[in-house]
């Protein structure tokens, strides 16, 4: 009894363990971090973000979105906080923060903003997170639910109601609660307001944001575990109510016709700038795959859809093909096993495959065998390849077959398989990333002239609006910069 009283009295001891924070001058609750605490785990956190991103290879634009940080941070109400700022290489429109003042955001927010002020937007919105202290008070907070279940398992005798809080960047990268994201974006208006930006870029970002959302979840269809899922809108969702209630308080504030944008300069600083996946990421084409730092390639069946994540490549059947599937990933080989034990001994860790069968593909060695497996609760035959890519590396295909797949199907389907190469000299010119691209409106140019130079495969009309910040009705200016999406 002693000891369960003790608990809950250290609980209560805790629990009014709070302190005023400087930037919102409201009480919070931070005991299980202090700020010297705040700058070790930030230092720990940012080696594992690198180790998971890699940072855009563009020393000028990593200065140069590091110089519009500074400027939002310059008068902040915590001085204590070192703040440094980090253009990630990622296609996805993101932005994040960790305690002690590490600020990360992607290419893919250069290449969706229209201005300077509103990637200062953003970067004051992250610089909120971390004035206001949200992670050390989500920590905290854990931390107390941690030990409310130990002295729930003490009161009750089970130790099975106690259960282990990961600590890690994933607690920085999970959503905040409304009054966070209102408290961040009243404070990143703030910094706006006292570095000169003009504070209705933050509405207006936002406002792209939703827009970018919208697309994205067109684009991705029904494959819930696509990348464009993880952007910003799902860690600091735009809602219609926070894009109004930003704009009035920016309005309040004076910033409907205050405060620098400079979005033609601006848009020539991003000028080139990787769009979509990277050389080092692979990317899609039509229904082609291509990897050119890795170079390799291979194609699929039109009625499938491609779909490149970090760590597989997915084409998902469409009409008839419903419900079929390639995936594809490279697995390491440290043994350098064949392809056939690699399928039989390491991939089917031992299980007696009797329809295994040697093959070549693309003039590689390869191991092809038929299993019965389960898919969504049904039964269904996968195909399985084992292509020997490298000594220490076996590229992997799975096929998962339509329920009653048709000879066409299947023939479309070993295509499929047997078009996996190495990429040619030919590849290399023919296939290259993505940019954007800067261009100056001329006379007869309208948005359709421009669409037309849109490299990208589909919704060319819709994603020239987003990038250009356009509404449906709105027509081109002539001598007005616009973005679009070429192949160099």
């Amino acid at each position: 009894m002693f000891k369960r009283l003790f608990l809950f009295s250290i609980l209560l001891i805790l629990l009014g363990a709070c302190s005023t924070n400087p930037a919102t001058g409201e009480k919070q609750f931070t005991a299980f971090m202090n700020t010297a605490q705040e700058k070790q785990i930030g230092a720990e956190e940012h080696r594992k973000v690198l180790t998971e991103y890699t940072l855009y290879d563009d020393k000028r634009l990593q200065k140069y979105v590091s110089e519009i940080g500074k400027k939002v941070t310059a008068n902040t109400e915590r001085p204590d906080v070192q703040y440094q700022f980090h253009l990630l290489d990622s296609p996805v429109v993101n932005a994040f923060a960790l305690p002690g003042g590490y600020i990360y955001v992607t290419r893919g927010i250069l290449a969706l903003a229209c201005s300077e002020a509103e990637v200062a937007a953003v970067l004051a919105h992250e610089a909120g997170h971390v004035t206001a202290r949200h992670s050390a008070e989500r920590y905290s907070r854990s931390v107390v639910t941690s030990i409310g279940t130990t002295i729930l398992s003490v009161a009750i005798d089970s130790t099975g109601v106690s259960q282990a809080l990961s600590v890690g960047s994933d607690l920085y990268l999970k959503s905040y609660s409304r009054d966070q994201e209102n408290q961040a974006d009243a404070l990143a208006l703030r910094y706006l307001n006292y570095s000169g930006y003009n504070m209705l870029a933050m509405s207006d970002f936002l406002s792209r944001l939703q827009a970018q959302s919208a697309l994205e979840k067109k684009m991705a269809g029904d494959n819930k575990s696509s990348d464009a899922m993880n952007s910003l809108f799902s860690t600091h969702p735009a809602t219609a109510a926070r894009v109004n209630k930003t704009r009035i308080q920016a309005q309040g504030l004076g910033g409907a016709n205050n405060g620098a944008v400079g979005r033609d300069a601006y848009l020539r600083v991003i000028d080139g700038i990787f769009y979509g996946d990277s050389a080092a990421q692979g990317f899609i084409r039509g229904n082609n795959f291509v990897h050119p730092e890795l170079g390799l390639m291979f194609s699929v069946p039109e009625d499938y859809k491609l779909y490149n994540s970090s760590s597989q490549v997915v084409a998902k059947g469409k009409g008839s093909s419903s419900g079929s599937m390639i995936i594809f990933d490279l697995e390491g080989n440290a043994e350098r096993a064949s392809p056939m034990r690699f399928l039989r001994d390491i991939w089917l860790k031992g299980q007696n495959v009797e329809s295994a069968e040697e093959i070549i593909i693309g003039g590689m060695k390869a191991t092809t065998a038929s299993i019965e497996g389960n898919v969504s609760g049904k039964s269904t035959k996968i195909q399985l390849i084992a292509v020997q890519w490298a000594e220490d590396k076996i590229a992997r295909f799975q096929v998962i077959l339509p329920s009653y797949p048709t000879k066409a199907q299947l023939d479309a389907l070993k295509k499929a398989t047997y078009s996996f190469r190495r990429m040619s000299e030919a590849d290399y010119n023919i296939y290259g990333p993505y940019r954007i691209r800067i261009i100056t409106a001329h006379s007869g140019d309208n948005v359709s002239s421009l669409v037309k130079r849109m490299a990208v495969d589909e919704y060319k009309e819709e994603r020239f609006r987003l990038l250009n910040g356009m509404s449906a009705e709105e027509a081109v200016k002539v001598g007005g910069l616009y973005k679009i999406v070429a192949r160099y």
